[in-house]
């Protein structure tokens, strides 16, 4: 997803002074090049030299001197909203990067009752389509996941992403600036991160999440912001799940460096496109920060993560049971509900996508 803005765009809130949250109404009978113009010199009165940013923000510079302002978030947390909001007014970025991927670009755009209902409601329909995306293991990985959380949506009533969304608000405020996803698709890293799992180590990942019932504050979620208990936190799953730990958060930190870098180049500036510095701002959970700063000024292997194994004997054979297994419960219900509503049974789209979903694999 790449947003370009040129022109006045969706408004959330008042900034402290409110000229400052409106586009310039130009002059008529402008060129294209001299509006262009207008907005950039506006721009670049509104950019502070010197912001005063929140404690969550970090400063990178690259190696052509472009600015980097990466804000470590929560991702429940109405505080994280606050500080990307005033990150992007205060720097008025060429660029916003978010820690999303074009799978869950959906949460962009929706609003917050309908994510709210969306987060609460695991149902058929979204195991088949899991599964389908992200095969048999994966997709359910991505379900039990999906469960925790709700079950944090449930305990604080606010849905997942509300950084995000501020940031993709505020960025189509700005003139020239562009929006970019800049995680890893969610199917690479879950089937990535399954793969790197014993049978053994699943199952007890399974079983956490499964009974996931520890009440959750708003008080707690805030905490997460703080780089020395989330430090503390990954330091506990390292022990637990090496595996785990370095699929889903030390590769993503990889790619994120990977992208943030890229959004980090100098741009063309009207009228006659001199390349001046970029500034960016890079909308991260908390806990990738101190990955990407060390990743920074680092030679990375991108192709490296990016690859997914083919699925293992075992895996095929995990499939073949499962799906006798459904077809042992669909011919169950058939049997004990009669011949003419269970072959009606058998017709619901949803049994038959099911078990379309969960044929195994051809052989390698």
């Amino acid at each position: 997803m790449d947003q370009d803005n040129t022109s006045e765009d969706e408004t959330v809130g008042p900034s402290e002074d409110p000229s400052e949250d409106e586009m310039p109404r130009l002059p008529p009978g402008l060129s294209e090049a001299e509006a262009a113009e207008v907005l950039w010199n506006v721009r670049a009165q509104r950019r502070q030299a010197s912001p005063d940013l929140p404690e969550t923000v970090t400063r990178l510079t690259a190696s052509d001197g472009s600015l980097l302002y990466l804000v470590g978030t929560a991702h429940f947390s109405d505080s994280s909203k606050q500080d990307v909001a005033m990150t992007i007014r205060a720097v008025q970025p060429d660029v916003v990067v978010v820690e999303l991927c074009q799978y869950r670009v959906s949460m962009l755009k929706m609003d917050e009752v309908t994510l709210l209902k969306e987060a609460k409601d695991i149902n058929l329909e979204k195991v088949q389509q899991a599964i389908k995306q992200n095969g048999l293991m994966s997709g359910l990985m991505q379900i039990l996941l999906l469960k925790v959380s709700a079950h944090i949506t449930e305990q604080l009533g606010m849905a997942p992403g509300g950084e995000f969304r501020e940031a993709f608000k505020e960025a189509g405020r700005v003139p020239f600036c562009k929006f970019h996803l800049g995680d890893r698709p969610i199917p690479v890293t879950f089937k990535r991160a399954i793969a790197a799992l014993s049978m053994w180590q699943k199952a007890r990942l399974a079983w956490g999440l499964c009974f996931l019932s520890d009440p959750i504050s708003k008080e707690d979620v805030e905490k997460c912001k703080q780089k020395d208990l989330l430090e503390q936190t990954m330091l506990e799953m390292i022990g637990e799940f090496p595996a785990l730990h370095q699929t889903i958060v030390a590769e993503r930190d990889i790619y994120l460096t990977h992208t943030l870098r890229q959004a980090a180049r100098c741009v063309e500036a009207p009228p006659n496109a001199q390349k001046v510095p970029a500034v960016v701002v890079g909308v991260v959970g908390m806990g990738h920060v101190p990955g990407i700063e060390k990743n920074w000024e680092k030679e990375l292997n991108i192709q490296e993560i990016m690859s997914v194994a083919p699925p293992s004997r075992l895996n095929r054979v995990m499939v073949t049971v499962m799906k006798g297994a459904v077809i042992g419960v669909v011919g169950y219900a058939c049997y004990r509900a009669g011949g003419s509503l269970g072959r009606a049974l058998l017709t619901l789209p949803s049994v038959k996508s099911l078990l379309e979903t969960i044929k195994p694999p051809p052989p390698a």
